[in-house]
């Protein structure tokens, strides 16, 4: 197994943890956006219908939960391309029957007369709207599942200053490099090696 920092080898190539990059993981990522990380988010649930569950998959590092998170996460973004603020999904956990996974919404920060719930509501009937495979035998190519639940949580109230989430957030060998980078639009953990950031310089690739 060649890779590093706890990347998985798939036989062909490493599969890198969050923030992590390289063909062997071997590097931190260069830029780290925690500004959807924050909040708001709506907290989902879904029933897919036409993958079996296995016990690996509870595992969040085993082979067979990666492989249906990215498929999930594909889903999901093409299904929310179009959602004002959409940043992406995170799967918090995967369970039996048929698999039933409960995934976390990641949105910008909304303006302040905008109703969360209302865009709650909105992922929910999107979610469950969305063309499904003709075919929805176990070997579909494509996802069937429901939508069952939806629940809006607004920004969370920072408890840890912005050096501390950096190095929460960053990968832990290299967290002692990143530090706060606040934008118009939200939080970035940056390096000295990542470009147009004060104080950067040409790491050339180390």
């Amino acid at each position: 197994d060649p890779c590093l920092n706890g990347g998985r080898w798939t036989g062909t190539s490493c599969l890198c943890p969050p923030n992590m990059d390289g063909p062997r993981c071997q590097f931190g990522a260069t830029t780290i956006n925690l500004t959807a990380e924050l909040g708001p988010f709506v907290t989902m649930m879904a029933r897919v219908t036409n993958r079996e569950f296995s016990e690996d998959m509870a595992d969040a590092a085993s082979p067979g939960h990666r492989r249906f998170v990215q498929e999930f996460g594909r889903t999901m973004d093409g299904i929310y391309r179009n959602v004002s603020g959409y940043h992406g999904v995170n799967v918090l956990s995967l369970s039996r029957g048929s698999v039933v996974v409960n995934y976390r919404v990641r949105l910008l920060p909304v303006p302040g007369n905008a109703s969360l719930e209302h865009r709650a509501l909105e992922l929910l009937a999107l979610a469950n709207t969305a063309p499904r495979p003709h075919n929805c035998s176990l070997s579909a190519d494509g996802l069937c599942f429901t939508a069952t639940s939806a629940r809006a949580t607004r920004a969370a109230t920072l408890v840890l200053n912005d050096t501390e989430l950096c190095r929460r957030y960053a990968p832990a060998n290299f967290s002692r490099f990143y530090f706060p980078h606040r934008t118009a639009n939200g939080l970035l953990c940056v390096t000295n090696c990542t470009l147009n950031v004060p104080g950067s310089f040409d790491c050339h690739r180390g």
